[in-house]
């Protein structure tokens, strides 16, 4: 009977110290983070960018990972920028409204409101709001007609940000684009807003440039340009479960106006939902480009169009306000794009509208399964297409065009 009780209590002490350790191992592996909150520094309605700053610096400098809070209230921000490297990761969760500036003096011609720079593991979070007070700069936006047109200040600027995510925060009425992502990489836009009226200008909802790994789902874009545009030099975007509706559309481009333009490659655009919006699925591309340059492998499919002007569209003819020289063709190369699985309702009797360049006619293109109804008064829906032979497979609404 000793011997029993003995093992018994040699049993319960080893699975105590077991237990015990797992505890300790566990605090090593998952350590609390340092938690900044302004709460303690600014009042309601008052300046907030200091206080950020200042919250920024200390984090930014902790190996432990840190998190700033923007609590529950209105705040005036700055223009601010918030520069890593950081010594572990950094999460910044607002709660409340922070609202820009809504003169353009204080920007001092700058083309950022908040700007990210050169981070590494980094979140911004909450179910806050980024108001760029843009109604009074809309009035002097004149890029639609004027190619040297002054930049206004961008909501969100993210530059070589990695292994990132932005959950559940709301971008408001941005004077110029909502987001702007450049030289990212693992980067996730997940349940995020976008909201301006549809006649502002250059609102673009979330642009990205010479990123890779870029992933935008679950979120909902309304706006007055791109609900999403994607310019030159990247690789790997996916785009899933994206409600876009005002706006002009999910956009590959503007292409081919500069030179030394990069690759655009591997993009794909599923189970999305544009409403009224100005185009649906575009790729446009300038003519008169100064050099060649490549787009391929492009897939849009299962996308639900309600009540679109020209839902899928490829445009090498692109030229706003006759901006450019049409008699030369665009030199990006188009190749390997797949459409499949677009149903629901034109607003423009061209439904289809396929205008590759005559210097570079589009291949290997694939048309699967497509139903438009047209809901304009002209008539029924019908295709075009211009220098590009599509392939097409399964059932078609319009009747599937023939190249000229």
């Amino acid at each position: 009977m000793a011997t029993l009780k003995f093992k018994i209590t040699t049993q319960c002490l080893l699975l105590l110290l077991s237990a015990t350790f797992l505890i300790s191992n566990a605090d090593q592996v998952k350590p609390l983070k340092i938690v900044f909150n302004l709460r303690e520094s600014v009042q309601r309605g008052g300046d907030a960018t200091q206080a950020l700053m200042r919250a920024w610096k200390d984090g930014c400098a902790s190996t432990t990972p840190s998190l700033i809070v923007v609590p529950k209230g209105t705040y005036n921000l700055g223009m601010i920028t918030l520069v890593g490297p950081c010594k572990a990761p950094i999460e910044v969760r607002v709660k409340g409204i922070l609202k820009a500036p809504a003169e353009l003096g204080p920007f001092n011609n700058s083309a950022s409101w908040v700007t990210f720079n050169y981070i590494d593991h980094f979140t911004l979070s909450g179910k806050g709001t980024f108001d760029g007070q843009g109604s009074l700069a809309w009035t002097k936006n004149d890029c639609n007609k004027n190619i040297k047109c002054i930049a206004l200040p961008i909501n969100l600027r993210f530059n070589f940000v990695n292994n990132a995510i932005v959950r559940g925060v709301t971008s408001l009425n941005s004077k110029n684009f909502h987001v702007n992502v450049l030289g990212c990489k693992n980067f996730t836009f997940v349940k995020f807003n976008i909201t301006a009226p549809d006649e502002s200008p250059n609102t673009d909802g979330i642009h990205i440039g010479r990123s890779t790994g870029i992933k935008i789902k679950n979120t909902f874009i309304g706006t007055g340009d791109d609900c999403i545009s994607i310019g030159d030099g990247n690789s790997d975007i996916n785009i899933r479960r994206v409600t876009c509706g005002p706006g002009h559309g999910i956009s590959i481009g503007s292409l081919g106006r500069s030179p030394g333009e990069e690759p655009v490659t591997r993009i794909s655009v599923r189970n999305c939902t544009l409403l009224g919006t100005m185009n649906g699925l575009r790729v446009k591309t300038w003519p008169s480009s100064p050099a060649d340059s490549v787009v391929s492998d492009l897939r849009f499919e299962d996308i639900i169009m309600v009540n679109v002007s020209n839902p899928v569209l490829i445009e090498q003819e692109y030229c706003p306000s006759n901006l450019c020289n049409l008699q030369r063709p665009s030199r990006v190369k188009i190749s390997n794009v797949s459409f499949k699985n677009i149903r629901g309702t034109s607003a423009s009797q061209t439904a289809v509208k396929l205008v590759c360049s005559e210097m570079y006619p589009c291949q290997n293109v694939e048309m699967s399964d497509i139903d438009l109804t047209s809901i304009a008064t002209q008539g029924p829906a019908t295709s075009i297409c211009t220098n590009v032979s599509p392939r097409f497979y399964g059932s078609h609404n319009p009747p599937a065009c023939v190249s000229t």
